[in-house]
């Protein structure tokens, strides 16, 4: 570098919540990534608070987001990774503060409160876009690449599921949301899985929805089931239960001339729970017993699971953002509108069901 060149810039950026999404997925994902400066973490929680400082000790902490808002001057970036709820008014108000965002899913509790989010970013020329991680899943990624050389044919059915055993309700505001609070697996987990359905197959219309509370102390749904049905002709059948005690395959996809069934989660969250860097040369890579079965019964071959891809969304946001913001041609990682989209069909679900 000459005395006349410019330090190349980062996005200076602060993490509005340091529960699961926080501490598994944003946090460790901008840190690793030298396009940002991972600046403020916002937790309430002294314990978290704790945990952030220890894990990345440059790094300063504040209460809530208003404290980090007061900031604002000195940020570019706001991530938002707290309860549903709160999503539509935090990003309102970084938006107005000058301040690029990301909201984790879900987007907003409604599609009319994320309308209004992408109009007022676009007023503002900010960017603004959706953690929706769940497409760099390698399975999906996987998934994404067969379609793509019709490897099962015409596509008919499409199953997806997100199945878990969880019969307590650890975290607080989730035992205490309900669904006008952005509570329940339909919001949660149904946003990934709509997401993705919409990504592969295109646009759709909720024609069968349960949904169904069967903990005790749930006060939303935690037992969902959709069927979509896309212009495309392709069916989905969506599950999210948290209290199924035995799971049936993340994906079966069923077409023309074969098929494809994947158990297994993609291993990327574990992986950092477990104290692991997005920067490991195992991260996102799958073990081989998790292996898809791709063809027919009689003739299945084993199908290795791309690498899983977190960081890929935050390299192409760091890409938006240093090459002009709201102003740059280059896509978001997720558009906005995508999302909702996903609400659009939450909506439609509970007013079928």
């Amino acid at each position: 570098m000459t005395g006349t060149e410019a330090a190349p810039r980062t996005i200076r950026t602060a993490v509005v919540g340091y529960g699961l999404a926080g501490s598994v997925f944003h946090a460790p994902l901008i840190a690793s990534d030298g396009s940002y400066s991972l600046d403020v973490i916002a937790t309430s929680d002294d314990g978290r608070q704790a945990a952030a400082t220890a894990r990345f000790p440059r790094v300063k902490t504040v209460p809530d987001g208003p404290a980090v808002l007061k900031r604002a001057d000195d940020l570019d970036l706001v991530v938002l990774a707290t309860p549903p709820a709160t999503h539509y008014p935090l990003a309102k108000a970084a938006l107005e503060a000058g301040l690029d965002v990301v909201v984790d899913k879900p987007f907003a509790v409604t599609s009319a409160e994320g309308r209004e989010l992408v109009e007022l970013a676009g007023e503002l020329g900010r960017v603004l876009t959706v953690f929706q991680n769940r497409r760099w899943d390698g399975d999906y990624l996987t998934l994404r690449k067969l379609l793509a050389v019709e490897a099962v044919g015409t596509v008919t059915r499409f199953e997806s599921r997100f199945e878990r055993w969880s019969p307590i309700i650890a975290k607080a505001w989730k035992a205490r949301a309900t669904a006008t609070e952005g509570g329940g697996a339909l919001y949660d987990l149904g946003s990934h899985l709509i997401d993705q359905a919409l990504q592969l197959f295109g646009p759709a219309s909720v024609v069968h929805a349960e949904l169904r509370a069967r903990r005790s102390d749930e006060r939303a749904e935690d037992d969902v089931f959709l069927v979509l049905r896309h212009e495309t002709g392709v069916l989905s059948h969506l599950t999210m239960n948290m209290l199924c005690a035995q799971q049936a395959p993340r994906f079966r996809v069923l077409g023309s001339v074969g098929g494809y069934t994947k158990h297994g989660v993609d291993p990327q969250e574990p992986y950092i729970v477990a104290g692991g860097s997005p920067l490991d040369e195992e991260y996102g890579v799958e073990s081989p017993e998790w292996a898809g079965l791709l063809g027919r019964d009689g003739h299945l071959d084993a199908l290795p699971t791309e690498r899983g891809a977190y960081p890929e969304f935050y390299r192409l946001l760091a890409d938006k953002i240093l090459d002009g913001g709201a102003a740059s041609s280059l896509p978001l990682p997720v558009d906005p509108q995508d999302a909702i989209e996903s609400l659009r069909i939450i909506e439609q679900a509970r007013e079928l069901a």
